[in-house]
């Protein structure tokens, strides 16, 4: 019994103190944004906003070229996971359903570029840009965020491809489907929690992203909120609060997704690991 009691305490325990350890930063950043600057810099911490305030918001968001930041940040983020999710769809499903010769080093070559660490690519993704005429453009950062997802994102979906039972694609075409219509009507509706997966994953990774765009991009209206935020504290000095609020402010669009995606984004990436 003592034994048994053990087994079922511990990994509750490691899981409690993993949550604190993992939110507790979290929190703090959202109480400091929230705090007056006298309940920041005092001695004695604070452990809740009591006084809440919503200045320093109101200093982030009316700093020099936020709302530009903010809209790069988007346009760049949303482009390359739509970007990448029309690639690994028609990959994805060439890869579950055709047999062609390369086929399998093809699979073991996404997964190698999956492991990969994109930054000791900087210098010749700098120089193919440059020689291209295409500095200080948000295209660039667009195309290589989504070749940064784009591994994972036909993995995961190939499986929820290769799930798909045969017979369902072959009754449409039978009816009179091609092979395109047949894709979009029976396998496609399918594969939304692969897709709900890869599309945070990918999110995540582009709204992140911190050394290309500091190496690409040196025009200030042409960068994304990473790079802004790395050099909001210098702007403002020692403004705790305001750097707090300017980091919740970015925090906040993955978090949101996250709360409400977890589930499925979970699920999507276990089921597309393990089927095909």
């Amino acid at each position: 019994m003592k034994r048994s009691a053990f087994g079922r305490i511990w990994p509750n325990a490691t899981a409690v103190v993993l949550f604190v350890g993992f939110v507790f930063p979290v929190y703090w950043m959202f109480a400091t944004a929230f705090k007056p600057t006298g309940d920041i810099i005092t001695e004695d911490p604070v452990w809740f906003p009591y006084h809440a305030t919503l200045d320093h918001f109101k200093k982030a968001v009316h700093a020099d070229h936020f709302w530009t930041l903010v809209a790069n940040s988007v346009i760049v983020t949303v482009s390359s996971v739509l970007l990448s999710l029309v690639i690994a769809l028609f990959a994805a499903f060439a890869l579950a359903r055709m047999r062609f010769k390369g086929r399998r080093g093809l699979i073991v070559t996404f997964m190698l570029a999956q492991m990969a660490p994109w930054e000791v690519m900087i210098i010749a993704i700098y120089m193919l840009v440059r020689d291209n005429d295409m500095l200080d453009s948000l295209v660039p950062l667009t195309v290589f965020y989504a070749m940064m997802v784009l591994p994972l994102t036909i993995l995961t979906l190939r499986g929820y491809v290769a799930a798909v039972p045969k017979e369902l694609e072959e009754s449409a075409m039978v009816d009179g489907c091609t092979r395109f219509q047949a894709f979009v009507k029976v396998i496609f509706p399918l594969l939304a929690p692969g897709l709900m997966a890869t599309s945070l994953f990918g999110f995540i990774t582009a709204w992140n992203e911190f050394p290309l765009v500091l190496i690409l991009n040196k025009d200030i209206e042409k960068q994304t909120l990473p790079l802004w935020l790395s050099q909001f504290q210098t702007a403002f000095g020692d403004d705790w609060g305001a750097t707090m609020a300017a980091s919740s402010l970015f925090a906040l669009p993955i978090l949101i997704l996250f709360i409400f995606l977890q589930r499925k984004a979970v699920s999507g990436l276990t089921d597309g690991a393990v089927k095909g």
